[in-house]
């Protein structure tokens, strides 16, 4: 088995950093040095590997995303057919989704994703990943699954914003409001039986 060069535990620990400092800043007014320091690591170093804060945010960014898919997948692999949309709701408002830092990273990952065009990108891959994954639970259950997968990632996109602003606690009363929503889209929408 190769052996891990440092190339990659030096990438992971300045991402993990990034995401620890802006969490702390609330914010990405934070320096490629604070995160350097936070790393261990000098700033020189912090930019050879990446050239500059907003590529180091991007990588956590894709970080986040990455930890998003696995909580998306582990609710998946337990729910039945019938579930899914309802799974992919509950991992968008998991516990998890709410530690400060992820928090201030989604905040930050939205204000940037509107003048920097890989920001935009990830988070348009973000949402099409999204609607897709919804759209494809809900085909077997309502008429115009692509319509109300597009309802969908909108509330949770809402919601998720309004729950972190206030108090994470209320990730739990979002959860139900969205699977609200999706149990009035599945009754008023049913697919007819043929």
């Amino acid at each position: 088995m190769p052996k891990l060069g440092m190339e990659p535990i030096r990438r992971d620990a300045l991402v993990n950093a990034t995401i620890a400092e802006i969490g702390a800043a609330g914010s990405l007014d934070v320096t490629v040095s604070r995160i350097a320091k936070r790393a261990g690591m000098s700033s020189a170093l912090a930019h050879h590997y990446f050239g500059g804060k907003e590529q180091i945010f991007l990588a956590a960014m894709r970080r986040i995303l990455t930890d998003f898919g696995a909580e998306v997948r582990a609710e998946l692999a337990t729910a039945v057919p019938d579930q899914r949309a309802a799974a992919i709701i509950r991992a968008s408002f998991a516990q998890s989704c709410f530690a400060p830092e992820k928090i201030s990273a989604w905040m930050t990952f939205y204000v940037m994703a509107q003048n920097n065009p890989q920001a935009l990108r990830l988070w348009r891959i973000y949402q099409r990943r999204m609607r897709s994954n919804l759209s494809h639970a809900l085909r077997p259950l309502v008429a115009d699954a692509a319509a109300d997968a597009a309802v969908l990632a909108a509330l949770i996109d809402g919601l998720y914003l309004r729950s972190a602003l206030h108090d994470p606690e209320t990730s739990q009363i979002a959860t139900r409001q969205a699977l609200a929503v999706l149990d009035m889209l599945l009754h008023a929408k049913a697919r007819p039986v043929q």
